[in-house]
């Protein structure tokens, strides 16, 4: 069987994507391992189609590397509005396993975009420990604040935490790490609206069972995990309960992305905006063995 495929990156967060609008591509989890396999195929951290809906302007459907369908991947979602908009989709609300999304390209070429995808709410954040939180941003994700990023080990730690028994099912590990010194004091000195704060992340993807480059989800998760410890006051004694707009710019190792949110007193946090590129890599046939 010879099909159509795609390659798209996101902060090098990377994807196949097909276009089954017609419905006529089903593949095993076999051969969708093989097409995300970096030595044997095309190499991938998920697959995705990009299929019709008859109440959305399109449907989202993903899967993680292993060939398994996976929960919601915020780069991958990125991407797939690309995709769309590649193929002359201009509107772009769809459904995906968690829910509705919707999302805006705010910047296009041929080859990149810059696209802005709506994440679902947050409600409910659990203090793993006073260091890490577990939170679902349409995937789970454990976030888990340390020093010295560049240097830990985020293989072992991940490994470690994503098959604990305190997650079922599996988990991402995020290990994040903020900028806390703001001031003489040692603490970060405001949440104010509109106050832009600034982590890196690096994360270990259920499903890849490896560190990727980059990942939607998690550096949503991160971002709105690092704002609850500051204003709870973990981390800021002069911590603000009150509504508040906030934009995080967040490094990968793949490129920066950008979340904003908002958050009100009761912890809800809402109208939460995952930014970044969206590139087009390649495309080709690929003969696949039915």
């Amino acid at each position: 069987m010879k099909i159509k495929v795609y390659k798209y990156q996101g902060a090098g967060n990377d994807f196949v994507i097909i276009d089954n609008r017609k419905d006529e591509i089903d593949l095993s989890e076999s051969q969708i391992k093989l097409l995300c396999d970096r030595r044997f195929g095309i190499g991938a951290d998920g697959l995705m189609y990009l299929n019709s809906n008859k109440e959305y302007d399109f449907a989202m459907r993903y899967f993680n590397a292993d060939g398994k369908e996976g929960s919601m991947c915020g780069n991958g979602g990125r991407c797939l509005v690309a995709f769309a908009a590649h193929k002359g989709i201009q509107s772009y609300r769809f459904i995906a396993t968690d829910g509705e999304h919707i999302a805006k390209v705010l910047e296009y070429s041929p080859t990149l975009c810059k696209v802005e995808l709506g994440i679902i709410d947050v409600n409910a954040i659990k203090e793993h420990s006073p260091k890490s939180l577990y939170l679902n941003t349409g995937s789970p994700h454990l976030v888990m604040f340390v020093d010295n990023l560049s240097d830990y080990d985020v293989l072992g730690q991940g490994k470690l935490w994503r098959h604990h028994p305190q997650f079922p099912g599996g988990t991402n590990v995020n290990f994040v790490q903020g900028n806390w010194g703001k001031d003489s004091s040692g603490w970060s000195k405001s949440l104010s609206p509109g106050h832009v704060q600034e982590i890196s992340v690096r994360t270990f993807e259920r499903g890849v069972e490896d560190e990727t480059f980059a990942c939607g989800t998690g550096v949503t998760a991160s971002a709105i995990a690092y704002h609850h410890l500051l204003s709870k006051g973990t981390f800021n004694k002069n911590a603000n309960p009150y509504p508040v707009y906030v934009s995080t710019n967040v490094k990968a190792i793949g490129g920066d992305l950008n979340v904003s949110f908002r958050c009100n007193a009761e912890e809800h946090y809402s109208d939460i905006k995952l930014t970044g590129p969206a590139a087009f890599v390649f495309k080709c046939k690929i003969e696949i063995d039915e």
